[in-house]
């Protein structure tokens, strides 16, 4: 099963990433910009996902995919990483994220 040092070596190994301290625990960052964060509980992560496709998305695998009410306004979605199928779905959808903020420049060398 994939754990939070899988999901922090996955955004590490994008580039231009900075793992920072927020709230009491890690987050990454991309060009300034936060594209993930992973709980306390360290058993979920949050990525960025536009709205419109967070609700498709929870809809299609509610029990892999929620958000949390205090974020209900955001454009992030929380992944539960017992529900994972495996490390590429992880990368996905972390390169997912980070993409939405990384600089262009970044993001032409990323991807499968």
């Amino acid at each position: 099963m994939l754990d939070a040092e899988d999901v922090r070596r996955v955004a590490l190994g994008l580039p231009g990433v900075v793992e920072k301290q927020r709230w009491g625990h890690p987050t990454f960052d991309v060009g300034g910009r936060m594209f993930l964060t992973v709980p306390d509980d360290q058993t979920s992560f949050a990525v960025r996902c536009p709205r419109l496709e967070r609700e498709e998305l929870i809809a299609a695998e509610p029990e892999k995919f929620w958000v949390p009410k205090h974020e209900a306004g955001s454009n992030w979605v929380r992944a539960r990483l017992g529900a994972l199928e495996d490390a590429d779905e992880l990368y996905d959808i972390l390169v997912d994220s980070w993409r939405q903020v990384a600089p262009p420049e970044l993001s032409a060398d990323v991807g499968r």
